[in-house]
């Protein structure tokens, strides 16, 4: 396994070459999903905007799986790499493997068995109702090809293939942003159109994978025969570590799905303008969010060898990391709010509101990085529970309460300000638990 040295550089040294790919991966992972909102916003129809950001909370789940099985099977492969275990490395794999086919075939049978009754929950109007439900099946059905991508991508983190990880991320997008406009306006199929482009991206990627894992095979493992995926007892281990991202996500998708309810009281245009709101805001918070996914296997490593001097070190220096970049990218993303907004909607009355509620969703931009430096620290250091509750808080515990109550005190703005309200919150109290956490393992 070769791949161990890049844990044991120097802190910063390897603090950088862990997170500049993670970080491009992220970009690249929010033209992504930019991508699909963007091109359906040349459509000029305010109701394919809005159908994709109601079918989004689909797609969360179906991340929330995957980073479940993907961040879960990263964090024990990284721990198994500090302890020089390369057979349980080759479980881990294929039980990633497995998984991702076997859930994402489930998952598609349950959407097109209760197609209707989701469109409903999802807040489907008569306008969005066809937009929305061609989305939901096409990416319900390409459920496994989904999965497969990004758990290999967090495997090959795990065990220190950090570039691999990253260029299967940026085939799947160069690919998605290709067939976009192909799909959406050479071919008009609209938002389904869209759905199928992202499927066949994913499908690049795992292709990608499979090329690279027969090329790598001394120096690193992706296991496909089924006789080393029947110990259930490690996946499930995988599925606790990567348990709080999978929170995360499903209960983004849930927030979403309540936000929208909320907001088709005001009309489909409040519902497209909060999603180009939401568009410009995720550039601040997922950039965060990639330094701190891109360093977790470093925590990992550092845990699993227990090498607490140098895990502080790098906790000090992420930290530094996060919040510079974070008041910077804040800064940024107010200044040319109207210029984000505009990629994605047309309609000058429904861009001046997404503006709007960009001011009152972006100010927690420069502390965010703090809730997902602890969150990834608690996962790191084996701590599931508490980083399932520190998942938890920010996108439901806090959240979903937060906006039935600040809407009926503020009406529309009141769903913008729930967001700021909850990631505030979000950030002590996190933060507050790594760092007990971290003088609890240090003392053990």
């Amino acid at each position: 396994m070769q791949n161990r040295a890049v844990f044991q550089k120097s802190p910063w040294k390897a603090i950088f070459s862990l997170s500049i790919p993670s970080l491009i991966s992220i970009v690249v992972m929010m033209l992504y999903n930019m991508a699909d909102m963007y091109f359906v916003g040349w459509l000029g129809d305010v109701s394919q905007v809005a159908s994709v950001s109601l079918a989004m909370p689909v797609f969360s789940v179906l991340m929330a799986i995957s980073t479940m099985i993907g961040n879960g099977v990263c964090t024990k492969i990284a721990q198994a790499l500090g302890k020089k275990d390369s057979e349980q490395i080759r479980s881990y794999t294929a039980l990633c493997v497995w998984a991702c086919i076997l859930i994402g075939a489930v998952f598609a049978v349950l959407c097109g068995l209760f197609c209707n009754p989701l469109l409903k929950f999802l807040g489907a109007n008569d306008q969005m109702w066809e937009y929305t439900r061609s989305y939901v099946l096409i990416l319900a059905f390409g459920a496994p090809i989904i999965l497969l991508n990004h758990s290999l991508g967090g495997a090959l983190r795990g065990q220190g293939a950090i570039n691999a990880g990253m260029l299967g991320g940026m085939l799947s997008t160069v690919a998605n942003i290709i067939l976009d406009p192909i799909f959406i306006l050479v071919l008009k199929l609209g938002v389904g159109g869209a759905a199928a482009a992202t499927v066949l991206g994913n499908a690049v990627a795992v292709v990608y994978y499979l090329v690279y894992r027969s090329m790598s095979r001394e120096r690193c493992i992706i296991e496909f025969c089924p006789r080393y995926a029947r110990d259930l007892k490690s996946l499930g281990s995988i599925l606790a570590l990567g348990l709080p991202n999978a929170i995360s996500s499903v209960l983004s998708g849930f927030a979403g799905t309540f936000s929208n309810r909320l907001l088709v009281g005001y009309g489909t245009g409040a519902v497209a303008a909060m999603a180009a709101a939401s568009k410009a805001v995720m550039v601040v918070t997922m950039i965060q969010m990639g330094i701190c996914m891109g360093v977790q296997p470093l925590f990992a490593y550092c845990y699993g060898g227990r090498e607490w001097t140098r895990l502080k070190e790098i906790i000090q220096k992420v930290l530094i990391l996060t919040s510079g970049l974070g008041i910077i990218l804040t800064i940024s993303i107010y200044l040319g709010r109207g210029w984000l907004i505009g990629l994605f909607i047309k309609d000058a009355e429904v861009c001046q509101l997404g503006q709007h509620l960009v001011t009152y969703m972006i100010l927690a931009g420069p502390f965010i990085g703090i809730y997902y430096l602890s969150t990834n620290f608690l996962q790191a250091g084996g701590n599931a529970p508490g980083a399932s509750l520190a998942s938890a808080l920010r996108q439901g515990i806090l959240l979903i309460p937060l906006l039935y109550l600040q809407s009926s005190l503020f009406q529309l703005e009141g769903i913008a300000m729930a967001y700021l309200t909850a990631d505030g919150l979000s950030i002590l109290i996190t933060g507050a638990m790594a760092v007990r956490y971290y003088r609890k393992i240090k003392r053990g």
